[in-house]
């Protein structure tokens, strides 16, 4: 009986881990140049938030058809609105702003230990390409 009380009252009072919220900025230029995600890479536990916080009318959040994980489900926000999304299937998530994916503007999203991708999709404008090679290039190996 002692027992019983004892785990009804730890599980009563545990506190339950705290997924966080990460915030990325959608911006017209930075020092990365013309239509950036800040951050363009980010590294979150199943279960995390992003925030999409467009700076200028025309961006969004969307996930790329060929960079998303298995079992994830697809995404898109609606132009200039603050979008907010929880992730919790482990794997890559490859993140476009609809109208300026073949300006280059994407974004990396690893969610748990994910390794990150070997090779690109075939199938990306090739400043969306260059943009990730980049990202990918400024990524310390775990």
């Amino acid at each position: 009986m002692l027992r019983i009380l004892l785990f009804t009252l730890a599980t009563l009072f545990a506190i339950p881990a705290q997924a966080e919220l990460h915030e990325v900025e959608m911006l017209n230029r930075n020092a990365q140049g013309p239509m950036p995600y800040a951050p363009d890479f980010l590294r979150i536990a199943p279960g995390d938030t992003v925030r999409f916080v467009p700076t200028a009318k025309g961006h969004n959040a969307a996930t790329i058809d060929s960079m998303l994980p298995e079992g994830a489900t697809p995404f898109k926000s609606r132009l200039g609105e603050v979008f907010e999304v929880t992730l919790t299937a482990p794997g890559i998530y490859g993140i476009k702003c609809s109208p300026h994916f073949a300006m280059g503007m994407v974004m990396l999203i690893a969610v748990g230990d994910a390794p990150l991708p070997p090779t690109l999709p075939q199938d990306l404008p090739p400043r969306a390409r260059q943009r990730f090679d980049e990202i990918l290039a400024r990524i310390p190996a775990p």
